[in-house]
C-alpha cells in the first residue's frame, strides 16, 4: 500500500491566463496540430551561462515533438544537435529522448541506438526521457507488449484507467464506490494542467515545488517505484518524474509546462555542465 494518497483536487483541463499571454517560445500540444504558446514574461527563466558549451543531442526516431523541445532548449542557451547515426552521440555531453504517441513507436530505437544509449549512460552522462521517452527507460509496456524498453528501470507501463481498476479491486484508491467517484470518470487521454507530489530528493526536481502543476497527455503511465522522484495523480498515483543516478525522465512535458518546465530542463543541464 502506498503511504499517500491524493485527490485529484490540482487537475486543470485547461493552461493557466498567463500562460495565453506568453509568446516567444512556441509549443504544441498535441501531434495533431494544436499549439499553445508559453512565452516569455518577467519570472520566465532566462539562459544559463556555463563553463563549457553545452552540446545536447536530441534524437530524433520519427516520434517527438523536437520542435517544441528545441525551442526551449534554444531559450535555456543550449546547442542542440539531432544525431543522424548513433555513432554521433559520442560527442554530445547530454541526450534527450522525446516521444509522443504509441510505445510501438520506440521500436525504431533499434539494436544500434540502444547501445550507443547504453554506451552514453555507462560513461556517466545525463540522459533525459520526455513522455514515451521515459516510458521507454522501463522495461515495456502494455500499450504494444511486443517491443521491449530499454529496461533501465523496473516496471512496465499500463493504460491509467486499468491501472485505478486494480487499485479499486484492492481498496487501494479514494476512485472507489465508497467516494461515490468511479474511474469512468477519469477520461482517457489524460491531457492538461496537473499537480506534482514530491517523493524525494532530486537534481531533476531541484527548486521544483510541491503542488507545482505541469503538462500532461498521455493514456498509459509507468508505476510507482524506488526510481520515483515525483508523482501525479489520475484515477492512481503514477510515475511523474523518475530519476536513476544521471538519467532522468517525466512523462510530462517540459517544453510544454511554462516556468516549472524551463526549470526542470534548466536542471537537466547543470546536470550536463
Amino acid at each position: 500500500m502506498r503511504p499517500y494518497r491524493r485527490q485529484e483536487t490540482g487537475v486543470r483541463s485547461q493552461e493557466p491566463e498567463y500562460d495565453r499571454r506568453l509568446r516567444s517560445i512556441c509549443l504544441d500540444l498535441d501531434k495533431a496540430g494544436q499549439a499553445l504558446r508559453v512565452p516569455p514574461v518577467s519570472c520566465l527563466l532566462s539562459p544559463v551561462s556555463f563553463e563549457h558549451t553545452l552540446v545536447i543531442a536530441l534524437i530524433d526516431y520519427g516520434a517527438g515533438n523536437l520542435t517544441s523541445v528545441r525551442k526551449a532548449l534554444a531559450h535555456l542557451g543550449t546547442t542542440v544537435t539531432t544525431p543522424g547515426t548513433p555513432a554521433d552521440l559520442t560527442s554530445a555531453g547530454g541526450v534527450i529522448i522525446p516521444g509522443v504517441g504509441n510505445f510501438a513507436v520506440t521500436a525504431a530505437l533499434g539494436p544500434d541506438w540502444r547501445a550507443a544509449i547504453l554506451d552514453h549512460i555507462g560513461r556517466q552522462r545525463p540522459l533525459l526521457g520526455i513522455c514515451v521517452g521515459m516510458q521507454w527507460l522501463f522495461d515495456g509496456s502494455e500499450e504494444a507488449p511486443g517491443h521491449r524498453g530499454l529496461e533501465l528501470l523496473a516496471g512496465t507501463n499500463r493504460l491509467l484507467t486499468e491501472a485505478a481498476r486494480d487499485d479499486e479491486r484492492a481498496g487501494d484508491s479514494t476512485t472507489g464506490p465508497d467516494t461515490g467517484v468511479g474511474v469512468s470518470r477519469f477520461k482517457i487521454p489524460h491531457v492538461g494542467w496537473n499537480s506534482l507530489h514530491l517523493t524525494r530528493r532530486s537534481w531533476l526536481l531541484d527548486g521544483v515545488a510541491e503542488g507545482d502543476q505541469v503538462y500532461f497527455t498521455h493514456s498509459f503511465a509507468a508505476p510507482v517505484t524506488a526510481d520515483c522522484v515525483g508523482t501525479t495523480r489520475y484515477g492512481v498515483d503514477f510515475a511523474a518524474a523518475v530519476e536513476l543516478d544521471h538519467v532522468g525522465g517525466v512523462q510530462f512535458h517540459p517544453e510544454k509546462s511554462s516556468d516549472v518546465g524551463l526549470r526542470i530542463l534548466q536542471n537537466f543541464l547543470r546536470k550536463v555542465s
